[in-house]
């Protein structure tokens, strides 16, 4: 499917040349039941709540191994590192995301269709969905670089136009997570809080934004506020572990410069009743292997 046609009222402006404001969200966060899939009614409502939820063990030690295999295996391919699916380390040169991952992986296309990766998305956003953006990520021992504090909607609905912040993340460890490796810390409960952002956004930014993002984050003292309001904690555990968190979370990552590395699949998931349209403070969306403009359901 294409972009839709009619446009929608902007619930949620950013990217302004004032100064920006912190805006409530009008949208509920779980939009699903526990009869809808295998969460059950507390997790939904803690979900609600705070804007995540962390599934221990969801890949068995086994699986773990097959797909960090399948990363190692993109990551060494030569004529895979000229597609502009690729994305290297500003500094290093190294691979730091391969996006599309879900159509260039075979193993991953099918976990895109477990059922228990793929009952889980439709119970939280009450819906069948599909895929916005895949990929896995790479934050090696000694010089992985972190993501800066950020909602991931801001972005998606600037620069790709989606509508409201019916989509959720799914992040698959593939390693150990420790407090001290680079972890994805997050700010709980701040999903319900849309912070605007200043400045226009330049041409094709997600050439550089994918690499060190500049445009589309929050001012240091929306940050502060917001930590002090709703606190940090971060994301923790062994290899195989899942973490599902909202789309406008605030969240981020410091650098890894300890000797064990962090690796996650990324798997977003965006209801078909929210397909993207024209970007809501952009010139032109982005390409299609970042914001999945196919909004076909997903099946088991």
């Amino acid at each position: 499917m294409t972009l839709m046609d009619t446009r929608v009222e902007d619930g949620y402006p950013t990217r302004i040349t004032g100064t920006p404001e912190q805006l409530p969200r009008v949208h509920p966060t779980v939009w699903g039941t526990e009869a809808d899939g295998p969460i059950d009614a507390a997790t939904l409502a803690h979900h609600e709540v705070t804007g995540y939820t962390v599934d221990e063990g969801l890949l068995s030690p086994g699986e773990v191994q097959t797909y960090w295999q399948e990363l190692v295996r993109l990551s060494s391919d030569e004529e895979l590192r000229a597609d502009e699916r690729v994305i290297t380390e500003a500094k290093t040169g190294e691979v730091r995301s391969v996006f599309d991952v879900h159509v260039l992986s075979d193993l991953i296309r099918e976990l895109v269709h477990d059922p228990r990766v793929l009952d889980r998305a439709r119970q939280i956003l009450g819906s069948e969905v599909y895929i916005h953006q895949s990929r896995v990520n790479y934050m090696p021992g000694f010089k992985g670089t972190g993501f800066y504090w950020h909602s991931d909607f801001e972005t998606w609905h600037a620069e790709d136009g989606m509508p409201s912040p019916r989509a959720v993340s799914c992040s698959i460890a593939l390693t150990d997570n420790y407090p001290y490796n680079g972890g994805l810390m997050v700010m709980p409960g701040s999903q319900r809080t849309f912070v605007q952002c200043a400045g226009e956004t330049p041409e094709e930014n997600y050439k550089a934004s994918l690499k060190d993002q500049r445009v589309g984050v929050p001012a240091e003292d929306d940050i502060m506020k917001m930590a002090a309001e709703y606190g940090i904690e971060q994301f923790t555990g062994t290899a195989g572990s899942a973490l599902w968190f909202d789309s406008n979370i605030m969240h981020g990552s410091s650098n890894n410069i300890t000797p064990y590395p962090r690796s996650n699949i990324f798997l977003v998931f965006n209801s078909v009743e929210n397909e993207l349209q024209e970007p809501f403070a952009a010139s032109a969306p982005r390409p299609a292997f970042i914001a999945g403009r196919d909004s076909t359901p997903l099946k088991r």
